[in-house]
């Protein structure tokens, strides 16, 4: 129970009344270890409940020792601009009975209007490592007081090329703050250098590791011959699959606005979403799929992590996602807090060995799906290797007949040195050597 925590009885009230009756494995983990003031590296896959679990004990710590609102004391590191919104409203709900002030410094919001409410002082700054640069470089941002430091979606940080911005901003703070590094994956040798410079002694937690799949989360593959059978098929199963929102991923922005013409062909109510779509086209997609205005949202990796909507029950991998990790952020926008999902991911003959791979990583069997009224030539390679990729065939030796008749190239024949030279004053003409 979320009483075991000693927390302070306003955020347990606010527990209540949210409707949190059991702590998920990474709160019952990790809560202790931040109220016990220790630095923490956890891996926790997106969806399993990890935002509160670094939240409900940062505001128990900030509102425990109220201060004078000379200085922002909490700084909240995410990689997207949904995912800083969606902290910010679990922040509001959270400190709801508190006097707890946190504001949003993300790209695609007015910069002056940011550096006002930043001139505020306020307790919790959630944002972007871009835009938090932008306002250091501004004179806006002083986090010389700092008290807590997270860098939520760590790994993600990185892949989208913010590690040097990180690492300033945490060389920016103070030194005796306590940090939190939450990540979904391991993140290689980048986030362990990262980790490195801005954790001390920190706990480690492996909870809901990003290979733990949900298993209230179907996963199904169907194969295609080409990007108009995918196409087909797509409409296919919005036709005939029960779901009440679903979200279609594609690897390219090209591909994303084709899709999006599909629905509109199909009298289907989506909305397209990529990394050209300004912040209020994005914030409009989110809302319309939160309210109900549309049923599919068509998206690029950009949306991967920065989805959470309740009732989102189909998720459609029109391409193949190009790793493991990149599939799992995909699929978890479905199939959350014990609801159940469905991830169908398309197949063609050239994604069947990226297919196989992301099987292996996840240690998983896809189930393969056949719609028979759109059954393809393609069903899966013939011959497969014990890792489930596809069997080469090798080249055969050219036939010494095929070359026969053919003259081989001469060789050249090696130079020799030459002789040195001798000088001519009388212009006598040089003699031939005789053969």
């Amino acid at each position: 129970m979320f009483t075991d925590f000693a927390l302070h009885e306003r955020l347990l009230r606010v527990v209540t009344e949210l409707g949190f009756n059991e702590p998920t494995p990474v709160q019952q983990a990790a809560i202790p270890v931040i109220m016990n003031n220790r630095d923490l590296r956890a891996i926790a896959r997106t969806g399993s409940g990890k935002t509160a679990a670094f939240l409900l004990p940062m505001l128990h710590k900030l509102y425990g020792d109220p201060k004078p609102r000379t200085a922002t004391r909490a700084l909240i590191l995410l990689p997207t601009r949904e995912l800083a919104q969606q902290t910010l409203k679990q922040v509001t709900q959270f400190a709801r009975y508190t006097f707890i002030k946190a504001e949003l410094v993300t790209g695609g919001e007015d910069f002056r209007i940011q550096a006002s409410r930043m001139r505020r002082n306020p307790d919790i700054l959630i944002g972007t490592p871009g835009r938090m640069i932008e306002h250091f470089n501004a004179g806006h941002l002083e986090l010389g007081d700092l008290e807590v430091l997270v860098l939520d979606e760590a790994d993600r940080m990185l892949d989208m090329g913010f590690a040097e911005d990180v690492l300033k901003l945490a060389g920016l703070c103070n030194s005796e703050r306590q940090t939190l590094l939450f990540s979904a994956t391991s993140g290689g040798p980048g986030l362990d250098h990262v980790a490195q410079q801005v954790l001390r002694e920190p706990e480690q937690l492996t909870l809901d590791d990003v290979r733990s799949l949900d298993i209230h989360i179907g996963q199904q593959i169907i194969t295609a011959d080409d990007i108009s059978h995918k196409e087909r098929l797509l409409q296919w199963l919005l036709a005939h699959e029960e779901y009440r929102k679903a979200i279609i991923f594609t690897n390219t922005r090209v591909q994303a606005d084709r899709l999006g013409g599909v629905m509109v062909a199909s009298n289907i109510r989506s909305y397209v979403l990529h990394g050209e779509k300004d912040q209020k086209d994005r914030k409009q997609a989110m809302d319309r799929l939160r309210n109900g205005d549309i049923d599919v949202l068509v998206a690029t990796d950009v949306a991967a992590r920065g989805i959470d909507v309740g009732g989102l029950d189909l998720v459609i991998n029109f391409d193949m996602p190009r790793s493991g990790d990149d599939y799992i952020h995909r699929i978890g926008r479905t199939g959350r807090a014990g609801a159940s999902g469905l991830a169908i991911s398309f197949v063609l003959t050239n994604e069947w060995n990226l297919m196989a791979s992301i099987e292996r990583y996840l240690k998983q069997k896809f189930e393969l799906r056949v719609i028979k009224e759109l059954k393809g030539s393609f069903q899966g390679p013939k011959k497969l290797k014990a890792s489930g990729k596809t069997v080469g065939t090798k080249k055969k030796k050219k036939d010494g007949n095929a070359t026969k008749g053919k003259a081989k190239p001469a060789k050249k024949p090696a130079r020799k040195p030459k002789a040195p030279a001798i000088s001519n004053p009388g212009g006598m003409a040089p003699l031939k050597k005789k053969k």
